[in-house]
């Protein structure tokens, strides 16, 4: 018997081609198939029903692992580095934040789930033995939160654009030109800070962008034309018989001018214009008020409301501005009609202002900026009646802190919790005032912003500041009744108090501890003319409660959280590393060496408040 050569594959495959060679070819055809399935089957049951052979998230080696084994070693590994304060550049500042404040969490569960089991894709089962697949976290963002927690960075950073403004001197008029100014690019911060998370230990720099003033040029010479047109000088009124002057002094008192849709809109202050021809007027005018509130032996009393006779000071401000923007004339016919008052003495009585609701007292170390800047937004809010929904906003009642609106500079707290000077130091001491009596009362909280770094003297999570076109301090009066706010200012304190009819027994602040906190921002040196010294301040997140009380019961409770970032400790001199060290002439003369130098111990803290 012949016994044939045994044959290759190919061959087998080739004679599977020739007439009655097919059924060979499928055979063999069929055992590769099949030895290559239990290939395949064989490496599918090395697997295991744990996460793939050599599975990383971030470095750390899940395989072979149970989801509930895996996340719980992610969260062995990972726990720290997810919870670390995640570090940023704002211009030149380094800041930090803490990942849950900025509602950044690291989502273990959510990276693992679904990948346990047999592995049956060919892919991943060659990555197993090949070094396994790499995962990527899981990130869940609150996008609320980060936006708030970008929005404070910001608040003490950007330096917004100035709009141009005209400024009026006797009878001439100037613009001071706007200038640009630069802000933080909040959207595409957050995302850079949400993109960083966990994945990167480098500080991430946030993007800042140009601010340009919204106020052209070409609109601030059509405003500085209306400007000297105003104040040229005097203006008449004639009323019947009678011939009143606005001596130019009083229109530019009365004359302002606000930004608005890219202009400089210019008005007049009617109760100015109506004091100055009031003299003159006398003969034919009855004075007439509106109903107010004083507050007489602990209880407020209506002063009553008086109808006047004589001309009306908004229609005379709306006059005499149309005839100055035209320039067709210099006077004006005005009409003696009825004035009544805005708040009649029935209306007063019949809004509920019979008690006090709340009072509360804020200390303060003297300093003379202090008084002045405090003081004026004192008297800002003093006497403001809120009708049932109306919200109190304090950056509508106190305006922009200027000069001219009665502001000197103060300290401020700036970019990464140093303090700087700027107008309105201080004001920020009236909004926690005013806040906290608001508190008390129960009154709805719209937005408060708490100071970006704890101010010892204020209580923490209970406090508020306000910046001019970035944040407000604001809360509405949700009872039936109308409330009144009135303050007491003294030389280190300020009183408020808010008046109303109490819808609550009592209202209580319930602090929770201090957590998520961080030490202190290390120690810059400054020996620039402008520095001021300050200690550093440790950050913290912590929440407080506002607890309503109703009939011996608690029928509400609101969560207050607020999170404080840490600021440096500030040496007003060169950094030490920085200066070459000088033999002093007693080291070159005796060999001994130098005394060492001492730290100068910082200054408290100065503060917007």
């Amino acid at each position: 018997m012949t016994t044939s050569p045994p044959t290759s594959l190919a061959e087998d495959l080739a004679d599977a081609s020739r007439p009655g060679g097919g059924h060979r070819g499928l055979l063999v055809g069929g055992i590769a198939v099949g030895a290559l399935a239990a290939v395949y089957l064989g490496l599918v049951a090395t697997t295991g029903d744990g996460l793939p052979r050599g599975t990383t998230v971030l470095g750390v080696d899940v395989g072979g692992q149970s989801e509930a084994q895996a996340v719980s070693t992610l969260h062995s590994a990972l726990g720290r580095r997810a919870t670390a304060p995640l570090a940023a550049v704002v211009g030149t500042e380094h800041v930090s934040l803490v990942p849950a404040d900025a509602g950044l969490a690291f989502d273990a569960q959510a990276t693992v789930a679904g990948l346990s089991g047999r592995v049956w894709n060919p892919v991943t089962l060659v990555q197993s033995f090949t070094g396994g697949p790499t995962l990527s976290p899981v990130v869940t963002v609150d996008d609320s939160r980060l936006a708030a927690e970008v929005a404070s960075l910001a608040a003490d950073s950007d330096s917004p654009a100035v709009e141009p403004t005209v400024r009026v001197t006797g009878t001439t008029a100037s613009v001071n030109p706007g200038k640009s100014g630069t802000v933080l690019d909040q959207k595409a911060s957050a995302e850079a800070l949400a993109a960083a998370y966990l994945v990167s230990s480098d500080p991430v720099t946030l993007p800042v962008v140009d601010a340009r003033p919204t106020v052209s040029e070409d609109a601030a010479q059509k405003a500085l034309v209306t400007a000297k047109a105003a104040v040229s000088g005097p203006f008449t009124v004639h009323v019947d018989t009678l011939t009143a002057t606005i001596p130019a002094s009083a229109m530019r008192e009365a004359l302002t001018f606000t930004a608005k849709d890219g202009s400089l809109v210019p008005s007049l202050k009617g109760d100015v214009l109506r004091a100055a021809v009031a003299p003159a007027l006398a003969s034919v005018e009855t004075p007439g008020r509106d109903a107010s509130f004083v507050i007489r032996n602990g209880k407020p009393v209506v002063v009553p409301a008086r109808v006047g006779k004589g001309v009306n000071a908004d229609l005379l401000a709306t006059d005499v501005l149309a005839a100055v923007v035209s320039g067709s004339s210099r006077s004006i016919d005005a009409q003696i009609g009825t004035i009544d008052p805005k708040l009649t003495t029935e209306q007063a009585r019949a809004l509920g202002v019979t008690e006090r609701m709340s009072t509360f007292t804020q200390h303060f170390p003297y300093a003379a900026y202090r008084v002045q800047n405090i003081g004026q937004a004192a008297r800002a809010i003093d006497g403001t009646l809120l009708l049932p929904g109306e919200t109190f906003s304090l950056n509508k009642i106190l305006g922009e802190r200027t000069i001219a609106n009665g502001y000197t500079k103060g300290y401020v707290i700036g970019p990464g919790g140093v303090f700087k000077e700027d107008l309105g130091g201080g004001v920020s001491t009236s909004a926690t005032a005013t806040w906290t009596a608001a508190f008390y009362a129960g009154l709805e909280r719209i937005h408060t912003q708490a100071h970006s770094i704890w101010i010892s003297r204020y209580r923490a999570g209970l406090e508020a500041t306000v910046a001019w076109g970035s944040f407000d301090m604001s809360f509405r009066n949700d009872t039936p009744h109308a409330v009144l706010v009135t303050t007491i200012m003294k030389n280190t304190s300020i009183t408020v108090s808010i008046w109303g009819t109490k819808v609550y027994d009592q209202i209580k602040a319930v602090s929770g501890p201090r957590y998520n906190v961080v030490p202190a921002g290390g120690t810059q040196y400054d020996p620039s003319p402008t520095c001021h010294a300050q200690g550093g301040v440790e950050g913290f997140s912590i929440d407080v409660y506002r607890v309503f009380i109703k009939d011996g019961k608690e029928v509400k409770r609101e969560k207050i959280t607020t999170r404080y970032r840490p600021s440096p400790t500030v040496l007003c001199k060169q950094d030490p590393a920085k200066v070459s060290p000088s033999p002093s002439p007693s080291a070159a003369t005796t060999g001994k060496p130098s005394p060492s130098p001492t730290a100068t111990k910082p200054k408290p803290s100065p503060s917007t408040t």
